[in-house]
């Protein structure tokens, strides 16, 4: 508890002494990026606040920007039958409204660490069930229900789409993906937040720990969920650094990921070159801290297989994950003078072949289905817009979708809106409030985008479905070739996946209620 009164007070002195022009100011300056790729930062005087403008790029690529007192929205993207029929079904993508300056909101900084460290007081609660994999680890899945709701389990036969969200890759669960939970809810899904070995009080029962990019564990989480709700569409969520085992799993799988379409919120693209630029040192200090705690409880157990005393006097991100994944315990000991030499150099190679296997976008060019990514270009994680995101893949890409906004931050995306609205939220009660309520009272704009994504995406396939069998019949084929549903396209095996029944190992299934 004294560590994180420290880290606050820094944090809020960080705040104090920043230069109040680089997040407050009076209006936002012409952006270079956005002109660059042709988007205009008003809209055409002739059409209203809020419209959707297509575009078409000197590389071909299709661009759309809504004008909201103007602060843009810009969907990148590949021209395409979706991308066009998104543009039309998407309100939310050009009704997006960020906090005036003279709010602390506006600060993309202070929102996205109150988006990551303020606690929320959550209408929803969680069942969890410890998931046994083939290797004896556990990972858990955590399934959110409404605390009014009196029967514990959804059955296995009902048609409700399953949200599967995967949190960032330090473990903690954050005010987004409680927010998020609560509005998937009210929309009707179930959602299930997967996490990973040892985090958020999960049991370490191997010396294993899951690396960045190792979609191993969540392939076969996602094979239970696929066991116990057979009948509804899955879609799945990243948040943050989350977003880079999202990635390598769809790579991986390919058509075969059982997913129908998949949101990325603030994600990292290019993660080595992240680790090995670090953050500003209050961020970096506080991500150290926090992982060091979490893995403190393990030390005895992981000292048999990691260097512990490198682990925990590691001051960086890379330098905690280089002792977790590149660092061995050599049983030997080498002579002194060869000892430096050695170490730096296999310790150097093995970084690299490290993001070899766990790079996000080693395989994206076998992703099959659509990817939503929304991101800020003052996202103080991530970093500068035209360095840390791959520009390139969108407007080449046909199954992936950047929406860019002007402001943001981290996974905050709060609007003048949602914080006018967050005193009436919290009046409402354990009651989780109808749909038409939360969409207009304090729901996070990124939430609702990603919903609409998923209606889009799903309302698009099934349409084009429906003209394949309507053809079939014209031709006298009849219904039955062309008449499978879009949900179930992918059914074989991953690759790189040993083949697997239905019979997974979930031995452990703790069927245990808690708040958070």
């Amino acid at each position: 508890m004294l560590e994180w009164l420290v880290a606050l007070c820094i944090v809020i002195l960080v705040v104090v002494l920043w230069p109040g022009s680089k997040y407050f100011g009076t209006e936002s300056p012409p952006d270079a990026l956005l002109q660059g790729l042709g988007i205009s930062q008003h809209a055409a005087k002739d059409k209203t606040i809020g419209c959707v403008s297509d575009r078409e790029g000197s590389d071909g690529s299709q661009t759309a920007c809504a004008d909201e007192k103007t602060r843009t929205v810009a969907l990148i993207c590949k021209p395409s039958a979706l991308a066009n029929y998104l543009l039309k079904h998407c309100r939310t993508f050009s009704n997006y409204s960020p906090c005036g300056s003279w709010t602390w909101r506006a600060s993309a900084f202070l929102q996205s660490v109150y988006e990551a460290c303020w606690p929320y007081d959550s209408p929803v609660q969680f069942v969890r069930d410890n998931l046994q994999l083939s290797d004896d680890g556990l990972v858990a899945l955590d399934w959110a229900v409404p605390s009014y709701q009196k029967r514990r389990r959804t059955s296995s036969h009902s048609t409700s789409p399953v949200l599967l969200i995967i949190p960032n890759s330090f473990g903690k669960i954050t005010r987004n993906v409680l927010k998020l939970c609560e509005t998937a809810l009210s929309h009707g899904y179930l959602p299930a937040v997967f996490n990973r070995r040892s985090h958020n009080s999960t049991p370490l029962t191997t010396l294993k720990l899951q690396q960045f990019g190792d979609p191993a564990d969540l392939r076969e989480a996602v094979r239970y969920i696929r066991y116990r709700q057979p009948a509804g569409r899955l879609y799945a969520v990243s948040e943050s650094s989350g977003s880079g085992l999202l990635l390598s799993y769809l790579g991986e799988c390919g058509s075969s990921s059982y997913v129908t379409a998949a949101v990325c919120l603030s994600p990292l693209f290019r993660c080595q070159s992240w680790f090995e630029n670090g953050l500003c040192w209050p961020l970096q200090w506080a991500l150290v801290l926090y992982q060091k705690i979490c893995l403190s409880r393990y030390r005895t157990a992981l000292g048999e297989t990691i260097q512990t005393d490198t682990l925990f006097s590691s001051c960086s991100l890379r330098g905690l994950e280089e002792a977790l994944f590149c660092q061995t315990v050599h049983m030997g000991s080498a002579p002194a003078s060869a000892t430096g030499t050695s170490s730096s150099s296999n310790t150097s190679g093995a970084w690299e072949a490290y993001w070899e296997r766990n790079e996000p976008l080693r395989d994206v060019d076998e992703v099959a289905i659509p990817v939503l990514s929304v991101c800020a270009q003052d996202d103080p994680i991530r970093g500068d817009t035209q360095s840390t995101v791959p520009l390139e893949l969108f407007e080449t890409n046909p199954h992936f979708f950047l929406l860019l906004t002007d402001r943001g931050g981290h996974c905050g995306f709060s609007t003048q809106s949602e914080g006018s609205a967050a005193g009436a939220l919290g009046a409402v009660g354990p009651v989780v409030a109808p749909n038409s309520w939360m969409e207009s009272h304090g729901t996070n704009w990124s939430h609702r985008a990603l919903l609409e994504f998923f209606r889009a995406t799903t309302d698009f396939f099934a349409a084009e479905e429906r003209a394949k069998q309507l053809a079939a019949r014209r031709r006298g084929l009849g219904g039955g070739a062309g008449g499978r549903v879009f949900r179930d396209r992918s059914v074989s095996t991953c690759k790189r996946a040993p083949a697997c029944s239905h019979n997974i190992h979930a031995i452990y299934s703790w069927q245990r209620s808690y708040t958070r």
